[in-house]
């Protein structure tokens, strides 16, 4: 299959790409069978499997900003999954699969202690099945950027767990992000994702009274301030700049040791081009693939109404090169 993305001529622009999948019905259901996994410290986190062949490979998703199961991205690749025969499963965020969770914390961009968890969660009950078969890990946008932060922290120390990774349209450089979806035609998906992340927090202030300023996090109009009233606080962190100095997956790009591809359009409302990285300041086991189309986990291909195909099956493509190693 030849991994270079064309963007349909009737679908120009990287808003246009992101914007246009959220009002496709992109895949055909998919029947999950939901886990729910308690936590030490008391909360809970709710995953989304795909069965399949114990003989086949499993492929754990973790999804984007205010993501889950359904959105079109899990969707479409969940199905790409099914057809392989292939196990699958999304991971929910705390907060992300339809039920406020326990704690004052939610998620961040940076939170790669929760996903070590999960991720060696989910091989131990692996193991347990005795499949021996291959285990890949995908994060998309902002799971991407967790992912990919995860990776290089663990180095070479991950080798006999994962066999592969891909990450789309990550938030790399947090700063160079939140600077973009808070300008120009940019502001639409910041409103978007503010009228769920706004709505969430003021919640978890009615049951922890006292938490939050709730006036600021109401008035909040930029991902700027709803982190620097929300986001940062509630999980450690200064401010949203430190907040987002830390937790961006760039710099952590060069210690990856585990075959890994990155996928960013190059139109992406969300991740400027400029501040895409160059193959010599990764690692040579990530391979960067940077189309000049796609916008936000966009990608769509063919004629009107389009279709999500492409790339679920250039994930699965990168997959299998490693499937018998």
């Amino acid at each position: 299959m030849n991994s270079n993305y064309i963007a349909p001529k009737w679908l120009l622009g990287g808003n246009a790409q992101t914007i246009y999948p959220y009002f496709l019905n992109p895949s055909p259901h998919v029947a999950f069978r939901r886990e729910r996994w308690e936590l030490d410290d008391g909360d809970f986190v709710d995953i989304d499997w795909l069965e399949g062949a114990l003989n086949k490979p499993l492929v754990v998703m973790f999804h984007g900003l205010e993501g889950n199961s359904r959105s079109h991205y899990a969707l479409s690749m969940m199905n790409q999954l099914r057809e392989q025969n292939w196990r699958g499963a999304v991971i929910h965020f705390r907060g992300c699969s339809g039920q406020p969770n326990r704690l004052p914390r939610a998620y961040h961009a940076g939170d790669s202690m929760e996903i070590d968890w999960m991720l060696r969660r989910v091989l131990h009950q692996c193991e347990s099945q005795k499949s021996g078969m291959p285990f890949y890990v995908i994060g998309i946008s902002l799971g991407g950027n967790v992912l990919l932060k995860w990776l290089g922290e663990q180095g070479g120390q991950i080798n006999k767990l994962i066999t592969a990774a891909v990450a789309v349209s990550a938030p790399l450089d947090l700063a160079a992000a939140g600077k973009a979806l808070d300008s120009g035609f940019n502001q639409f998906y910041t409103r978007h994702f503010l009228s769920s992340l706004k709505r969430k927090a003021l919640e978890k202030h009615k049951r922890f009274p006292g938490l939050l300023d709730a006036k600021a996090v109401a008035a909040s109009a930029t991902l700027y301030e709803f982190d620097n009233h929300v986001t940062a606080p509630l999980h450690g962190f200064r401010d949203a700049d430190e907040y987002w100095s830390k937790s961006s997956s760039k710099p952590w790009l060069q210690h990856i040791q585990v075959p890994t591809l990155v996928i960013n359009a190059r139109n992406d409302p969300f991740m400027p081009a400029h501040v895409l990285p160059t193959q010599e300041k990764v690692s040579p086991m990530v391979i960067l693939e940077f189309p000049e189309q796609g916008g936000h986990v966009g990608f769509m291909q063919g004629i009107f109404p389009g279709q999500l195909r492409w790339l679920p099956q250039r994930i699965v493509e990168f997959f299998k090169r490693y499937e018998y190693l």
